[in-house]
């Protein structure tokens, strides 16, 4: 990690010397021109909403500029050829990928914290994701504005800003006539063509499993073969997808098991469950026990790396502010056209806009305090987020980190005023969340400014087109977080009868609703359990006039129902990053949770610190299937094997290399393509379209092969391998550093 430099007075001898952007400040070209704006917020809600359905698979995003900035160049291309037009200028591809960056971190704060409400048993509203997305994604850009001459200019040879650095050099390199295009595309189209070859065709299994026998009883094996796991894994990282891959392990091939052999003897049930242990399956005994498990690992991995990050934070924040001091000076007139900020009057009338939105929004709940805690903990954030993006880059920056800090903070001071009603805790994680987007946001934000700063572009406009990329993400992934809940959403007859709810405290009611409507037309009472009551598990339920239980709403977002009535089953989303906020908020302010299980959790978390390893990641593999996190470790698998037939040299090569390119295709392509096979379940003639059009029924022992299954993600690796290392779509070289960047160096 770099040493930071000493805060000087504004003066000609405080900025970096010689600095050449690839376009200079003298030039005058085509920039925030229409065109880039609108394909640029296409992009943008096409990867934000992929990246939604990965956070709410895996709870991790990837960063989507590079690939944003090679679809640019590619689209454009093709485009003057098909038209004659003149060929989009380097910095109308900057605006592109400036504008398309805003989607996939909207979508990672959304995703982190406000499917929390559904975990809770509250009702999620697509107006108050869409406040909360907004909010916070402007606060992070009005906020880091102040920022930029800094972070970016001041200190332009001490913060690296990795993925900034290496988008500018995918733009160099398409400017000068090269295009790694046909690798994304590539990996698109594969990873959507495999996808629905599973999940719309139904030609092969998804999850190939191998459940043990009575000697190694609860034991199993599975592996889901998507797409966009297998990127996910390779892109993260050799390391960080093994040591998910364990965590996995020991939950289906340790934890398990021994629950099955201490529990089988059980004559009760043992809370949280309601059915005897030697009646479960493997998956039950996720459900009920090792969820907690894994959410208490979670919660503890995350608070160890927030601890651990603290003096950088603290470090950070105090150099960021130092620098912030320090000023611009000099007339906004007389600056050249590189230097040239949104006015400062701008930044503050948004910001105070944005104040006032958070006091008043009803939706929110939050009161004055609560605003003022999304100031302070926004602004500090932001500043912590975008000085630590610059020196260990997008993917290693604690965002995750500093939104428990903030629930855990806001959370505490709620408990300590007696505010722990059902409004207080939708408040507490609406702060949480504005501030989360806004780190986050404030985050891409910086990596985005410097490209531009390497490339020659005129900040203000950089600035107006992620502001424009994130109004139009952040208006779309509302709809698609909550229709991605609604289509794995499983209604389920449930009969308790010895139980009866009082029906005069019930005033909501509600129907059927997704593909399940057509099961029951009644309308019914809404009974919500947050805790077991008189034998019933926790859960939302519809109830008759006489107070009977008829009907289970399972959502989609961390349900534990996967089949409907018919039969058919449903994917649900694990969302553990949510998970691990809802259990603060229930931790902290109602303090009703199976502590003993949780426990556990913490504890593994301590031993791997013990060791020397990272919990937080070995714990999200807990937390999930291991049907989930082995291909993830597969991709790092082969993220290894490429990186020993073909030597990286920089962090920035690594970052565009064409491994990730076709890895961000594969993620794109698959998402995509499995959130519009779960839409397709919402309406009676998209769904008896997928009928008709599954071919399984052809050949069933094909489809349901384990090994044929396998075979063919064993081939998916083997492709990604092939271009990972040049042997199949071979890329062209990757541009020389831009004049006056320093190239960046390998992260520990």
């Amino acid at each position: 990690m770099s040493r930071p430099e000493e805060s000087v007075p504004p003066s000609a001898a405080a900025e970096p010397p010689a600095h050449r952007p690839f376009v200079p400040a003298s030039a005058e070209v085509p920039e925030l021109t229409p065109v880039p704006v609108v394909v640029g917020a296409l992009l943008g809600i096409l990867f934000g909403a992929s990246s939604m359905y990965l956070v709410l698979k895996v709870g991790v995003t990837v960063s989507a500029s590079i690939p944003v900035a090679v679809l640019s160049i590619t689209i454009f291309r093709a485009f003057s050829r098909l038209f004659r037009v003149r060929q989009a200028t380097i910095l109308e591809n900057n605006v592109v990928q400036t504008t398309g960056s805003a989607g996939e971190s909207i979508a990672f704060g959304v995703g982190v914290t406000m499917p929390a409400l559904l975990i809770l048993g509250y009702d999620l509203q697509v107006g108050h994701v869409i406040l909360v997305s907004v909010l916070g994604g402007l606060l992070g850009i009005l906020m880091m504005i102040p920022l930029r001459r800094a972070l970016i200019v001041k200190e332009a040879r001490t913060l690296v800003y990795p993925e900034g650095t290496a988008c500018a050099q995918v733009l160099v390199t398409g400017e000068r006539g090269a295009t790694t295009g046909k690798i994304v595309f590539a990996g698109l189209g594969a990873g959507a063509l495999f996808a629905l070859g599973y999940k719309a065709l139904a030609l092969f299994k998804d999850i190939p499993e191998r459940v043990f026998g009575r000697w190694f009883d609860g034991a199993s094996l599975s592996l889901e073969v998507g797409p966009e796991l297998l990127g996910v894994g390779y892109i993260i990282g050799t390391r960080v997808a093994l040591t998910m891959g364990a965590g996995g392990i020991l939950s289906a091939l340790v934890l398990t098991p021994a629950i099955k052999l201490f529990g089988s003897t059980a004559a009760t049930p043992i809370f949280p469950a309601t059915q005897l242990i030697r009646d479960m399956t493997p998956d039950d005994v996720w459900h009920q026990y090792i969820l907690y498990i894994g959410a208490g690992a979670v919660a503890a991995g995350g608070i160890v790396s927030l601890a651990r990050a603290l003096p950088t934070i603290v470090g950070g924040a105090a150099r960021g502010l130092g620098s912030l001091r320090g000023g611009a000076g000099g007339a906004r007139a007389a600056r050249p056209r590189t230097d040239r900020d949104l006015p400062g009057w701008l930044v503050g009338a948004g910001a105070l806009a944005l104040v006032v939105a958070c006091a008043l929004a009803p939706s929110l709940r939050i009161n004055v305090l609560g605003a003022i805690l999304v100031v302070a903990f926004g602004f500090l954030f932001v500043t912590v987020s975008s000085r630590l993006t610059g020196e260990i880059g997008s993917s290693s920056n604690p965002i995750s980190g500093m939104t428990v800090a903030t629930l855990l903070l806001t959370s505490l001071i709620f408990l300590a005023l007696g505010w722990v009603s059902a409004r207080d805790k939708v408040a507490a994680l609406s702060v949480a969340a504005v501030v989360c987007i806004a780190a986050s946001n404030g985050g891409t934000t910086s990596q985005d400014l410097k490209t531009g700063y390497l490339v020659g572009a005129t900040p203000s406009r950089q600035q107006i087109a992620i502001l424009i990329g994130t109004l139009s993400s952040a208006l779309v992934i509302g709809f698609v977080l909550l229709k991605l809940n609604d289509a794995s959403t499983v209604f389920a007859r449930r009969d308790y009868p010895g139980f009866r709810a009082d029906v005069a405290t019930l005033p909501e009611r509600a129907r059927l609703t997704g593909p399940d409507a057509g099961l029951d037309r009644a309308e019914y009472h809404v009974l919500r359990l947050t805790e077991p009551r008189g034998g019933v598990p926790a859960g939302k339920y519809l109830v008759d006039d006489a107070g009977r239980i008829r009907w289970l709403e399972d959502p989609g977002i961390n349900g534990s129902v996967d089949r409907r009535e018919g039969g058919e089953k449903v994917s649900k989303f694990s969302a553990p990053k949510a998970m691990l906020m809802s259990f603060i908020i229930d931790g902290i302010m109602s303090q009703r949770l199976p502590w003993g299980l949780v426990l556990l959790g913490v504890c593994i978390a301590i031993v791997l610190e013990l060791c020397g390893l990272s919990s937080l990641a070995f714990a999200v593999g807990v937390y999930l299937p291991l049907s989930t996190s082995a291909p993830i470790m597969v991709g790092g698998v082969v993220r290894a094997l490429v990186g020993r037939a073909a030597r990286v040299e920089t962090e920035a090569e690594a970052e565009s290399g064409p491994g990730v390119l076709f890895s961000s295709g594969l993620i794109a392509g698959a998402s995509v393509a499995g959130m519009a096979v779960a839409l397709a379940q919402l309406t009676e003639p998209t769904r008896a379209l997928l009928a008709a059009v599954n071919l399984g029924r052809l050949a069933p022992k094909f489809a349901q092969s384990d090994g044929v299954a396998l075979a063919l993600f064993a081939g998916l690796g083997g492709i990604l391998w092939l271009v990972g290392t040049g042997r199949l779509l071979r890329s062209p070289a990757v541009a020389a550093v831009p004049p006056g960047a320093r190239p960046p160096a390998r992260r520990p």
